[in-house]
């Protein structure tokens, strides 16, 4: 891998019923997400700009998605600037908070996990 490369470049949140999905993301970030059909996939997508070389990613039905409530790789999306915004908009799209924004150090700002309208379990993290 190159040394300057993002070690993760892509992601995808399973998703059993999709627009339930998009609903409860675009909820909390208060963001609009674009459709993608590849056939056998369906996908919303974070808002991304792909020159930016940042990290995107979607939330996905297929076959090869499947929610998990325990167990796995654990996501952390950026809940900048504030976690306290997001964290307050979880409950009210139909997710729940299961750890509350919680300091990891002064240099690394905040997390918090939370499980989504699918039943995934997402981390947050912000500076703030």
């Amino acid at each position: 891998m190159n040394a300057d490369a993002n070690a993760i470049n892509w992601f995808e949140i399973p998703a059993i019923e999709l627009e339930r999905a998009k609903d409860f993301y675009e909820g909390i970030f208060k963001i609009n997400m674009d459709f993608m059909d590849n056939g056998e996939m369906k996908m919303y997508v974070f808002p991304m700009d792909p020159s930016s070389g940042k990290v995107s990613g979607g939330i996905a039905a297929s076959e090869f998605h499947e929610p998990a409530q325990s167990g796995g790789p654990l996501l952390y999306l950026n809940a900048n600037p504030s976690i306290d915004l997001v964290l307050k908009r979880i409950e009210e799209n139909g997710g729940k908070i299961l750890i509350p924004k919680t300091r990891i150090s002064e240099d690394v700002g905040f997390m918090a996990f939370f499980r989504d309208s699918e039943g995934n379990t997402i981390g947050l993290h912000a500076n703030g």
